[in-house]
């Protein structure tokens, strides 16, 4: 990737990773969508592009960081039971929907449907992120959605132990961070 680290995917969920593409806090943020190229390798490492694009379309860096700020303000406000204006989301819902057709399938002998990308607009690649985040808010216990408790992180992350205690964005990082941190508190407490 041409930004400077790697994207965490550890959230358990494909919105609330994009979310994640901007994360760090004060002077160590970091950003992983700081190109239209940059966009276009995230949404293929996350597995919802596979076609080869020439070149992205022009503006896809602003627009997925807009929907990125959007979506955070969605999750935020219905967490809290307020409403927001979801216009970007609803955008590239609108714009980006994917064009079904009915096709005679040869091999089977049989019809069947299948969902094409309208084109290889902005709209139409971030598609998915924004049906994610619909799924997310539409079918899933927002409480589940949480934030890493370690102080220096912001990462969110969708909840799916079997007991919802799960505490930090991820045990390697954070979580082993946090409890060398209490431990070391304790030891010199004594």
């Amino acid at each position: 990737m041409a930004s400077e680290m790697t994207p965490p995917f550890i959230a358990g969920n494909l919105a609330l990773d994009f979310i994640n593409t901007q994360f760090g806090v004060g002077d160590d943020q970091h950003e992983c969508l700081c190109d239209d190229r940059c966009v276009v390798e995230w949404l293929t490492q996350a597995g919802v592009l596979h076609e080869t694009l020439d070149a992205p379309p022009a503006g896809l860096r602003e627009l997925a960081q807009a929907l990125r700020k959007n979506m955070r303000a969605l999750i935020d406000s219905a967490r809290e039971g307020r409403g927001v204006d979801p216009d970007i989301v609803n955008r590239v819902l609108e714009r980006g929907n994917l064009v079904e057709r009915l096709e005679w399938n040869p091999k089977d002998a049989v019809f069947q449907r299948r969902a094409y990308r309208r084109d290889l607009a902005s709209e139409s690649l971030l598609q998915p992120v924004a049906e994610s985040l619909v799924d997310l808010l539409t079918e899933e216990d927002l409480a589940l959605v949480k934030q890493c408790e370690a102080s220096d992180c912001i990462l969110l992350f969708h909840d799916q132990t079997k007991s919802h205690r799960r505490r930090w964005c991820s045990m390697a990082s954070c979580g082993n961070r946090m409890k060398a941190a209490a431990h070391r508190a304790r030891k010199s407490g004594r």
